[in-house]
């Protein structure tokens, strides 16, 4: 699949990998950053942004996308930054290319299966009915029934759109990520022997996705790799403190 994508900056190539419901967009501010030091490729996965839709979308199948692009490009080795599900899809590719990947970036989220999540906010963005609703604070108005917390609401409305039909229309396949739930929680394969790329998990300190406990699996899986929690923030680390972030991440991805 020809994956959306755009790219900025110059330096080694940085492929940034959104998560769930999301798509390139929501990494523009800190990506104009990281293109100080490096060819920064902004991407939608599939079923997300200006990507194609599939009724496939599991993690093999994400992991090709990223290989297809990285050929297209002619790029022998990458650096990955990936949050949520992005985090899942950079590990897969590292775990089947680890020759393409240099450093890789995993942020709050870690190679374990997790319970099915997000099946609420599917079944309440299936409650708009995009072939009568007039304008987006229509839909706004219908998702504030279920939907209190006005940063989910706002992240949630970045995918809006007018079509070529002037209807409003969501940019990732809803039907498709809802039914692929469980593929979306489940667990990364098991390398042969752990990976030796330099690997950095990043956790929000206020979210509950990545434990102490988890650390055993994670050096299982990737020799060289650490685990830092940025104190105050919540699952979108990268959102809830940019500027810790971006030094951590950054002096990590430009270390020797």
């Amino acid at each position: 699949m020809k994956l959306a994508f755009r790219k900025l900056g110059n330096g080694k190539p940085l492929f940034i990998l959104h998560g769930l419901f999301g798509s390139a967009d929501n990494w523009q501010t800190l990506g104009k950053k990281f293109a100080e030091n490096f060819t920064v490729y902004f991407i939608d996965q599939r079923n997300h942004g200006r990507s194609p839709h599939s009724p496939e979308h599991t993690y093999a199948a994400m992991s090709n996308d990223l290989l297809e692009l990285a050929d297209a490009e002619k790029l022998d080795k990458i650096l990955l930054i990936g949050h949520s599900m992005g985090g899942k899809t950079a590990m897969q590719f590292a775990i089947t290319h680890p020759e393409r990947v240099e450093k890789m970036v995993v942020v709050d989220i870690s190679p374990k299966k997790y319970p099915i999540t997000n099946l609420d906010i599917a079944e309440v963005l299936e409650k708009v009915n995009l072939n009568e609703v007039k304008s987006r604070k229509e839909v706004e108005d219908i998702l504030s029934k279920d939907i209190s917390d006005l940063n989910t609401m706002q992240f949630l409305l970045k995918n809006l759109y007018w079509d070529d039909d002037q209807k409003l229309a969501w940019r990732f396949n809803l039907a498709s990520l809802k039914t692929n739930l469980a593929s979306v929680a489940e667990a990364t394969p098991m390398p042969s022997a752990p990976l030796q790329m330099p690997v950095l998990f990043v956790k929000g300190g206020k979210a509950d996705y990545v434990f102490n406990a988890d650390s055993k699996l994670i050096n299982e899986m990737f020799s060289d790799a650490n685990i830092v929690s940025i104190p105050d923030a919540g699952h979108w680390v990268h959102a809830d403190k940019p500027q810790e972030f971006y030094v951590i991440v950054n002096n990590f991805l430009l270390e020797n």
